[in-house]
């Protein structure tokens, strides 16, 4: 099975098993830290990000991305970079569908600065804004310590990504 398809398969197993169980975002005053890989045809991403509860169903904060290709073209030896730094607003759809609070289902939008370099090109750069969609789960053990997986996300994370969650 290819990585898409793995990819739609997970995403569909989350939203089934969300719709019978699920866990409360952090709520208003929470916060929350993730941190975790990303999918992608090129470079593995590592991420690192924040989530900030402004209303009971509602979290914003902040996102880093960082991933790094080395390739051969033609006999030499390149590499392409790419940092987004980015900020995210989710909507938890807990309390909507009635989820149980070892669970967390959300949907949102990530506004990215991207920063691209690529030596192929004579170091060519690159920079822009973006806007990407996301939606994701987590299953927290405890507490305090949960586990997260996102599809979408756009380039800062590639397709997804999977990580921790870690409530302060």
């Amino acid at each position: 099975m290819n990585m898409k398809k793995s990819l739609l398969v997970s995403l569909a197993l989350l939203v089934l098993v969300s719709i019978s169980v699920a866990q409360a975002p952090p709520g208003k005053g929470g916060k929350q830290l993730n941190v975790g890989l990303g999918f992608s045809d090129w470079g593995v991403p590592v991420y690192v990000g924040a989530d900030f509860g402004v209303h009971d169903d509602i979290t914003i904060g902040p996102k880093v991305s960082y991933r790094k290709r080395n390739y051969r073209f033609f006999g030499d030896e390149y590499s392409q970079t790419l940092i987004v730094i980015g900020f995210n607003g989710n909507y938890h759809f807990n309390k909507l569908l009635n989820l149980e609070d070892k669970w967390n289902l959300y949907a949102g939008l990530t506004l990215g600065y991207y920063l691209w370099s690529d030596s192929e090109f004579s170091g060519a750069k690159d920079s822009g804004i973006g806007l990407d969609l996301q939606i994701g789960g987590r299953y927290f053990f405890n507490d305090k310590l949960g586990i997260n997986l996102e599809i979408g996300g756009g380039s800062g994370t590639g397709a997804g990504s999977i990580g921790l969650t870690i409530k302060l």
